[in-house]
This record gives structure tokens, C-alpha cells and sequence, in this order.
């Protein structure tokens, strides 16, 4: 059975930073291509960061989001990882993980069609 956990949310003040962690099971981690996505209140689930399969030498991240977070995986333990520094009241949602089988970091991007999804953990960013 495959698992995507993700950990790691919780309340934060605007300028500060948090740690997302997602650890997955059931699957071979270094095939799959891993994604972090997030959904805002009322709003549709949209792309943050994505980091492709084997050693996740490329990752690509939404424009609202390049040079404040960071994605990086460790294949040892099978997790991947999304640094957010910088936070804004805007990053404030749920934020979700996908794993997509030999996914690129730019097709983990189209959101449809990936192989697997958490559950989500909540990130509050308050002023």
C-alpha cells in the first residue's frame, strides 16, 4: 500500500520559515518524480515545487515561490523536503505531496494524471 505522509505545517509569523516533510512508502522513492502543491482557502490546488526521479538533479518551482522555497529529496530516507523561508500571508494553505513514477520536475508540474497523493498538512502564515 502507498503511503505519502506529509508533516511539518503548523502557524507561523510572516518572514519566518518552516521545514515540509513527506515521507513515502510502498513505492521504490528513487523512480518517482515528487511534487509539492497547495490549496489556499477557496481557491484550486495549484503547483509550488517540483524535483524529478534518481538523485533529483533538476527541480522547477512556481514563480511565486522561486528564491523562498527550496525542494530536495533524500532517497535513503525516502522523503522529500520543502524549505519556505521568507513566508507571506499568500503561502498561508494546504500543502500537498504527489509522487509521479520516472516524473520530471517540469511534467510533476501538470498536476493531473500523478500516481499519488498525501493527505496535506495546514501552513498558517500570520502577520
Amino acid at each position: 500500500q502507498v503511503q505519502l505522509v506529509e508533516s511539518g505545517g503548523g502557524l507561523v509569523q510572516a518572514g519566518g520559515s518552516l521545514r515540509l516533510s513527506c515521507a513515502a512508502s510502498g513505492i521504490t522513492f528513487s523512480n518517482y518524480g515528487m511534487g509539492w502543491f497547495r490549496q489556499a482557502p477557496g481557491k484550486e490546488r495549484g503547483f509550488v515545487a517540483a524535483i524529478s526521479w534518481s538523485t533529483g538533479g533538476m527541480t522547477y518551482y512556481a514563480d511565486s515561490v522561486k528564491g523562498r522555497f527550496t525542494i530536495s529529496r533524500d532517497n535513503a530516507k525516502n522523503t522529500v523536503y520543502l524549505q519556505m523561508n521568507s513566508l507571506k500571508l499568500e503561502d498561508t494553505a494546504v500543502y500537498y505531496c504527489a509522487a509521479d513514477k520516472f516524473g520530471t520536475a517540469q511534467r510533476m508540474a501538470i498536476q493531473e494524471g500523478l500516481d499519488y497523493w498525501g493527505k496535506g498538512t495546514l501552513v498558517t502564515v500570520s502577520s
